[in-house]
């Protein structure tokens, strides 16, 4: 803060106290909003070589902290300094409207913050199937327990383009095939149901969403395979089944 407003720090650990201190000690901004919660400081008057040299600072620490939560909080830091802070007011006709709203803004900022820390996929379930080429290899050099391991871990990888394509109405199994004879980022966009660059069409998925929704499939794949029983919900019948049951006792 001092370094934003070109103020010093008043503190007894540099030999200043705040009942010696001088108008000329306090830092000056063409306006400060302040809540119970926060204070927003609008165009400080912090020198520009200061302000550089303080990021510069930031930086070096984010690199050397190996504290994810340290990690978070000097970024934070960081984007209040570099002025990369935004003011976002969600307003809506009714309560729940504007709680979901609100819970809309909040999943974009955390999807934000998560392609900013690894970067993006191609969406769709595109970057999952690739993958599937590399299951493939070890399939063909495995036996056993291995290769049903590796079955099963194909199948869900192509878990989420199958049910985006059958969410759609459309077949799962015919998109599937199409999307994996295409290079790149080739992929079915399901709201226009067309086949499309995926990442020019803005389709696209944080790679660290993508990475940890895969990692905890696979733990909880693994803690299954260690019990000896387990609880589900029976399978509602799909509506195909219901109506063809149907004509067939009106029959």
């Amino acid at each position: 803060m001092a370094i934003l407003t070109g103020g010093k720090v008043i503190s007894d650990e540099l030999g200043m106290k705040l009942e010696k201190a001088v108008l000329h000690d306090l830092g000056r901004a063409r306006r400060v909003l302040i809540t119970k919660d926060t204070t927003t400081i609008v165009d400080g008057q912090g020198t520009k070589e200061a302000i550089t040299g303080r990021c510069k600072e930031l930086r070096r620490q984010i690199e050397e902290t190996t504290s994810d939560y340290d990690r978070e909080k000097l970024r934070e830091r960081l984007a209040k300094l570099s002025g990369g802070v935004a003011i976002i007011r969600v307003g809506a006709p009714s309560e729940s409207e504007m709680k979901a709203r609100k819970d809309a803004f909040d999943d974009a900022i955390s999807s934000t913050k998560a392609a900013i820390a690894e970067g993006i996929v191609p969406g769709g379930g595109l970057a999952l199937l690739r993958a599937v080429d590399a299951v493939d290899a070890e399939i063909a050099e495995s036996d056993g327990d291995e290769r049903t391991g590796l079955m099963v871990l194909k199948r869900a990888l192509e878990a989420p383009a199958r049910q985006i394509a059958e969410n759609s109405s459309v077949d799962g199994g015919v998109v599937i095939a199409k999307m994996r004879e295409g290079k790149g980022n080739f992929g079915f966009d399901a709201s226009r149901g067309e086949y499309v660059d995926l990442m020019d069409s803005g389709i696209i998925d944080p790679t660290k969403v993508v990475r940890i929704a895969l990692e905890n499939a696979v733990s909880v794949a693994g803690i299954l395979l260690l019990t000896e029983a387990t609880m589900t919900d029976i399978p509602e019948p799909k509506e195909a089944h219901g109506a063809a049951n149907l004509e067939h006792a009106m029959e």
